[in-house]
């Protein structure tokens, strides 16, 4: 019983601590801002770099997932980082083929569906007197949507007769929609793509922005058998793939171990000689850009711990005035039998509250910052409740070290001496 009357008598300490703290802050608003202000910058930056860094990565991931998390792609170029990338070898590497395709298709076992997709170049696309200028092309094979993850605004996929027979058939996203159909329905409308009509079947939902520039939003689809008939499909003009996509409970290094001895076999090399094809997972591209960030985030808590540490001091000499201003009080506190810990919580308490009230701002500022981006830049930059509950701990933390010992100094004093100081 004594032991729960000692903890309700500890929380009322802290609340009444808390709300002296508050007025305190009132009565000297300009020193409060100022011992404060070190404290949300330091928040600010270490919060601001976080978000960034937590956004980016997500956007990354978000991308990275669209390629396929178990998707394996072979292409003549390999995903390679540095200055030794030797692009003089792998450009005279042959393009992946429609009759690739077929063999995969027949030999590999692990596959549940795979795809051929050549990128071609940009072009400008037309409706009556609108046009779209600058977009991308894809020729795709039939398995397309079983390895990219995408979904239909309106309208449907190509079928395997519009495939088979080479249609000029198109499906285009929703930047093309908003250039060429501003009041109208795109569907079944005819479009021209290097001076050649093709019918409109299927709309692209927004994807937004990417970071690795594969958004369908700016893109539009067509057949290969289509593309064929008005391009060189192996020339160095055009990039293609082969994207295969594992079977579930199939692991991706698995499926490219098999995908390397199929293709060397379809491509006639013997055992010593080098391979003429790259085999690459999204992986890849993901790591080197984690590493990356790890850097920045880093960056971004020595900056802010600079500003928190000179914000700390700035706390701990704001307290050790607090402490000279209120000894008389303190003498009065512990003459009437307040004991030291009453006393150094307190004061901690206003230590901390000071920090909060910084650390606040500095996460009220990064959330005003991401809505702004979101509004008028179409970023996906966002405060996480993490880096909301990282905020409050920093500042928390910092209030407890900053406050320690003019706390301790104040809960020490001889009440006696106390009450005679001046």
């Amino acid at each position: 019983m004594q032991k729960k009357n000692e903890i309700q008598v500890v929380v009322g300490q802290l609340w009444e601590s808390a709300i002296s703290a508050m007025f305190a802050l009132k009565s000297n608003p300009v020193r409060t801002f100022l011992s404060t202000l070190g404290i949300t910058i330091g928040i600010f930056c270490i919060i601001m770099v976080l978000s960034i860094v937590d956004s980016l990565e997500k956007n990354l991931q978000d991308s990275v997932d669209s390629l396929g998390k178990d998707v394996a792609i072979i292409e003549k170029w390999p995903w390679e980082f540095g200055s030794t990338y030797k692009w003089w070898k792998y450009i005279n590497r042959p393009n992946p083929t429609i009759e690739d395709l077929k063999k995969l298709e027949e030999q590999v076992t692990m596959a549940k569906a795979m795809a051929l997709s050549i990128n071609l170049p940009q072009a400008t696309v037309k409706f009556e007197n609108l046009s779209a200028e600058n977009v991308s092309g894809i020729a795709v094979s039939m398995g397309y949507p079983g390895v990219r993850e995408f979904e239909l605004e309106e309208g449907r996929f190509f079928s395997e007769n519009e495939m088979k027979n080479g249609e000029q058939v198109v499906i285009i996203g929703s930047t093309i929609v908003e250039n060429l159909f501003p009041t109208l329905k795109a569907t079944d409308k005819f479009i021209k793509i290097k001076g050649k009509r093709f019918k409109v079947i299927g709309l692209f939902k927004k994807e937004g922005e990417s970071l690795l520039n594969n958004s369908m939003d700016n893109v539009f689809l067509i057949p290969v058998k289509t593309a064929a008939n008005f391009l060189r499909l192996n020339s160095n003009m055009v990039n293609s793939r082969i994207q295969v996509k594992a079977k579930d409970g199939i692991r991706v290094d698995l499926l490219e171990n098999e995908l390397k001895g199929v293709m060397r076999s379809i491509r006639k090399l013997r055992p010593n000689e080098e391979a003429n094809f790259a085999i690459n997972k999204t992986t890849l591209l993901s790591k080197p850009l984690k590493s990356l960030f790890s850097v920045v985030s880093l960056g971004g808590w020595i900056i802010g711990l600079f500003a928190i540490l000179v914000g700390g001091f700035g706390i701990a000499n704001i307290m050790f005035v607090s402490v000279k201003e209120r000894t008389q009080q303190i003498g009065i506190q512990k003459s009437l039998g307040a004991k030291n810990y009453f006393i150094l919580i307190e004061f901690l308490v206003e230590a901390v509250v000071l920090c909060l009230v910084g650390g606040a701002i500095g996460l009220l500022t990064v959330f005003l910052i991401t809505l702004g981006v979101k509004h008028y830049m179409d970023l996906n930059l966002f405060l996480s409740s993490n880096n909301i509950i990282t905020g409050i701990l920093v500042s928390v933390s910092i209030g407890i070290v900053s406050g320690f010992v003019p706390a301790y100094s104040a809960s020490n004093l001889d009440p006696v001496e106390a009450i005679r100081a001046k």
